[in-house]
């Protein structure tokens, strides 16, 4: 009885805990719905109201409309698609490459692909701009979708850590039935990893969309901004709608949610499932 007791007011404690936090970080996004709904008299009040009296759901439309919304929009999804097909494409090649192939230097040259995700992008972000200045590509959104097309370390290695728990019996048992190498990695190899390309899709999608140094480096014309620098400009020259600013921030935050919703299942277990515990 006292086992079920102690056991009863851990669940309990842990809960309540668990509870306690989800309320503490869901405040400030419950904050953002709310501030996006006042009228301008209700945001100032003291105390803050927490529940506006009227739903402005037109100050959605009128945040929306007050700048070219729509064409960042369209080039955020632009970006977003191409980088993470990008993204998918190379990396897992790479990565198929590193688990499947056997060669001289091969764990010694994984090593250094691993040691450049200790460069902090900051310290890059100068010779890239030469570069891509070079190729004439500033103000243009190659820089943001090209790079992508050439792996990422990250995304690397959560993929060769997945196929390297493929059996290599199925690759064999192919290469007997007369299959070469590209075919054993688009015919079976990447059918089985739908779960970690959901998981690097995802990833990249969120770092793509919340994207801002990038953009903010490489664009210059109003017509190639995205959303995260359509925001920032929008907040720099409506600096006291708060509304306004809450209004397009939660917009701009739908589509990212729902993905990581619907796509936490896989989020879950890939990372599990590729060492990261």
């Amino acid at each position: 009885m006292e086992v079920k007791r102690n056991l009863y007011m851990q669940k309990t404690l842990v809960y309540s805990l668990l509870i306690f936090f989800s309320i503490l970080f869901l405040l400030p996004f419950f904050w953002m719905i709310t501030t996006a709904l006042k009228t301008p008299e209700e945001l100032y009040l003291f105390p803050p109201k927490w529940i506006p009296s009227v739903f402005q759901f037109s100050n959605f439309k009128d945040a929306w409309t007050s700048q070219p919304f729509n064409t960042f929009l369209v080039n955020t999804l632009l970006v977003t698609f191409l980088s993470t097909l990008g993204q998918l494409i190379s990396s897992s090649m790479i990565a198929y490459g590193f688990a499947r192939f056997t060669f001289k230097g091969r764990d010694l040259l994984f090593m250094i692909v691993l040691s450049t995700m200790m460069i902090p992008w900051e310290v890059t972000m100068i010779p890239l701009y030469m570069e891509f200045n070079y190729l004439g590509w500033i103000n243009t959104l190659k820089p943001l979708i090209v790079p992508s097309w050439f792996g990422a370390p990250f995304f690397i290695f959560l993929m060769r850590q997945f196929i390297m728990t493929i059996p290599k019996e199925l690759d064999e048992a192919a290469r007997i039935d007369g299959a070469n190498a590209f075919q054993i990695y688009y015919q079976i190899c990447l059918p089985l990893m739908k779960q970690v390309l959901i998981l690097v899709g995802v990833f990249n999608i969120l770092n793509c969309w919340n994207d801002y140094l990038g953009p903010l480096v490489f664009l210059n014309d109003q017509s190639k901004y995205t959303l995260t620098l359509g925001l920032a400009q929008f907040r720099g020259m409506f600096g006291v709608d708060m509304e306004g600013i809450m209004a397009v921030t939660l917009l701009i935050s739908i589509l990212p949610l729902a993905i990581f919703f619907i796509a936490q299942r896989y989020i879950v277990d890939d990372i599990s499932n590729t060492g990261i515990k």
